[in-house]
């Protein structure tokens, strides 16, 4: 059984720093595509995301602030939030794209963490 284990979130003041953690727990299958998205009222946006071999994108609102990284030993995505905004306030929740190493599940199949809140006092 696969899970997304979030981690990090918590309240800072404006101009402060956040690292958010995701692991994949599970055995016997391999990560793909990893993201962070976040969730306003009524909707949920790519924050940053991360392929396999290490490319990223950003949403335009967190350009020069974020960086999504991954460690694909432990299964593990990053996104280092700095100089964060009162706008960052939201619940962040970590999504994976993965193959699982058994023929009978072909495919890749798609899980979401269960979020993490970040707020961002001013």
């Amino acid at each position: 059984q696969v899970q997304l284990v979030e981690s990090g979130g918590g309240l800072v003041q404006a101009g402060g720093s956040l690292r958010l953690s995701c692991l994949a727990s599970g055995t016997a299958f391999t990560v793909l595509r990893m993201a962070w998205y976040r969730q306003a009222p009524r909707k949920r946006d790519l924050v940053a995301v991360i392929s396999a071999n290490g490319a990223t994108n950003y949403a335009d609102s967190v350009k020069g602030r974020f960086t999504i990284s991954r460690d694909n030993d432990k299964k593990t995505v990053y996104l280092q939030m700095n100089d964060l905004e009162p706008d960052d306030t939201a619940t962040y929740y970590c999504n994976a794209g993965l193959i699982f190493d058994s023929d009978y599940y072909e495919g890749t199949y798609d899980y979401w963490g269960q979020g993490t809140q970040v707020t961002v006092s001013s």
